[in-house]
């Protein structure tokens, strides 16, 4: 960090607070207010400035930087500025993203002019607190710095709240105070951990105990005990993948994790059992998920509609910890913070049933117990290898028009079999996402948006991604459908201004938004429909999505855009990738990816009716 020396301004402080937490990067677009803090920023060295298109491209390119790297920040201008980040701040509020939100206000001058006068002047509201308030309803700490006096400790509260909460904070900071002097940074910015009390010991053993009694009493047909853990969300939030790992190793348990926390630890550990999604989930996953497993324990899952998949709530055989506490069956046991509650398991499991003692292949068990139909895995071992080597392009035959599946089929192959490179993929909602949930990937290989669910979120997220210090060597792959993508195009000037070497597949099902047409006529995907016709809300206006790609490239600055339509489109370019000297691996890379608009992921005919749904 830079080293403290006299003089120290209000945008000094901040800039060296934000650099002690570990920012590298300030997302954002510039203001003539927030001019003087980023003159300061650009001084001091230690934050470089990334300025995007849009203010929600910002937002979410410091929401996935912070997902990765533990926190980030976006700065702004006024209002006009402000209220475009704010559905960006609200995501990370409800999804529990640590993000510094910079607000920079009109001087204290205009704002008195204003008081005397009602003169307005640029980005001003009648309602002097209109950016605070709304800020108030989307971060644990919201912040008007208008004293050089009091900044520091305004500044220190908030981050600290920040830091504590795992959630956004608003610092408004008047244009005229930049430049004034204050004091200087003293002691370094840490969470404020909740303290554990022999109370909170006492709730901790009651529920490990409670968790223990709602295994015995649900085992299996020979009697053995057969839970299987549900990791979710707050593993990855509250940096507990290792304590995860530990448990599941020591213990034996077989494992899935929610949407929003796959791959928060390696998939190729051996008791990791497949992404569970409720109704969306693979089906030979929800089978050992629902049917097999006696009892589910969720650690750090959230029951959101996304995690739940069709599903309306958990049973009495559930175990659920999280936001701050832990309901097993239908007892609550408020105060268990998770990170004590995973190594107190890990211990008392342990004692219970011996190192690996709840070791076992629920694929294995369930083939044996329910007989050899043809369509189920043998174990868990060709359960994986399903995934991973369908649609295998060594077996290349005429193209075939690409589905959703199908894309995934050869990107699954591709990312475990054929590319020598690190990849971190970026999965936008819808269809996007419920393709994407299977791939098999690596510790901190994927990143998605699952509770709040801002369509294009994706495009942003993917800078983000590309430069929190931890995935900068790994290149970002990004799914987004096609509305969504027009939402949130322009972020791609951003990964071409950069050299950002993503791939952004615009997954374009006929130019028109197809989950939404799931969610209110799934009727339209039924057998013998393919002659009727979406609501008309639903219909896009058709683009050359992979002639953008000129739109952002510039002399020294290459973008590529190509367009697949069938199996043997997609295999080609999937090859391209694996070639450095590729042109199309010398920046970002634009696919359109051609779809019928009656397909879908086989993940979603649990909405179709039964007796219509395709397959």
């Amino acid at each position: 960090m830079t080293a403290i020396g006299p003089g120290c301004t209000v945008a000094r402080y901040l800039a060296l607070r934000l650099a002690e937490l570990g920012i590298t990067h300030l997302f954002g677009v510039p203001g003539n207010h927030l001019g003087p803090f980023l003159t300061t920023l650009r001084a001091e060295g230690d934050i470089e400035w990334v300025g995007t298109p849009t203010e929600g491209g910002a937002g979410q390119a410091a929401d996935a930087f912070a997902r990765i790297h533990g926190v980030g920040a976006a700065a702004v201008t006024y209002s006009v500025g402000a209220f475009n980040l704010l559905n960006a701040c609200g995501g990370a509020f409800v999804e529990r993203i640590p993000l510094v939100a910079v607000n920079a206000s009109p001087p204290y001058e205009q704002w008195q002019n204003y008081r005397a006068l009602g003169l307005l002047t640029s980005h001003m509201s009648p309602r002097p607190e209109s950016n605070l308030d709304v800020y108030r309803q989307v971060t644990v700490d919201a912040q008007v710095i208008s004293n050089p006096g009091l900044a520091p400790g305004q500044i220190d509260a908030a981050l600290t709240a920040c830091l504590t909460e795992r959630r956004p904070v608003y610092l408004e900071v008047m244009e005229d105070l930049w430049d004034e002097p204050c004091p200087e940074p003293g002691a370094p910015i840490v969470p404020g951990e909740r303290p554990f009390s022999e109370r909170g010991r006492r709730m901790l053993d009651q529920a490990v105990q409670a968790v223990l009694t709602l295994i015995e009493e649900h085992p299996g047909p020979d009697g053995r005990p057969r839970p299987i853990v549900w990791a979710g969300e707050e593993i990855d939030r509250f940096r507990l993948g290792e304590r995860l790992t530990d448990l599941v190793e020591a213990t034996g348990a077989p494992f899935c994790t929610t949407v929003g926390a796959k791959a928060v630890v390696d998939e190729d550990l051996p008791e990791f059992h497949g992404v569970y999604n409720g109704g969306a989930s693979h089906p030979d996953v929800r089978s050992i998920f629902k049917d097999w497993a006696t009892c589910r324990i969720g650690l750090g899952a959230w029951s959101t509609s996304k995690n739940l998949g069709g599903e309306q709530c958990v049973g009495t055989d559930w175990v659920m910890a999280a936001n701050g506490g832990v309901s097993v069956g239908t007892s609550y046991f408020p105060d268990v913070q998770l990170e004590l509650l995973l190594p107190a398991l890990q211990d008392a499991l342990v004692k219970a049933y011996g190192t690996g003692g709840l070791a076992a292949d629920y694929y294995a068990e369930s083939y044996a117990h329910h007989g050899s139909p043809g369509d189920r895995p043998a174990a868990l071992e060709q359960h994986r290898a399903t995934l991973r080597t369908g649609a295998s392009r060594s077996r290349r035959t005429a193209g075939h028009h690409l589905t959703y599946d199908g894309v995934f089929d050869r990107i699954n192959h591709f990312l475990n079999h054929d590319t020598g490179e690190d990849w971190t993929v970026v999965s936008d909602a819808a269809f996007s996402l419920i393709g994407s949930m299977n791939l098999a990937l690596p510790a901190g290989g994927f990143l998605s948006q699952v509770s709040w669910l801002s369509i294009g979120w994706s495009v942003g997220a993917a800078t983000g991604a590309a430069l929190a210090p931890e995935r900068e060597y790994a290149r970002p792959m990004v799914f987004v459908g096609d509305g969504a993508f027009q939402e949130t195009c322009q972020e791609l000037s951003t990964h071409t201004r950069l050299g950002i070497r993503s791939v952004v597949f615009v997954m374009d099902n006929g130019h028109f938004y197809g989950v939404e047409q799931m969610l209110v006529h799934p009727e339209y995907y039924a057998d013998g429909q393919d002659a009727a016709e979406p609501d008309y809300y639903n219909v896009l206006h058709p683009w050359h999505y992979d002639r953008l790609a000129d739109v952002f490239a510039g002399r020294h600055t290459p973008a590529n855009g190509v367009t697949v339509t069938d199996t043997h489109d997609l295999d080609d370019l999937l090859d391209r990738l694996t070639d450095p000297a590729d042109p199309v691996n010398a920046g970002p890379l634009l696919v359109r990816v051609r779809l019928h608009r009656h397909d879908y992921p086989r993940a979603m005919a649990y909405k179709v009716p039964k007796e219509q749904a395709h397959g």
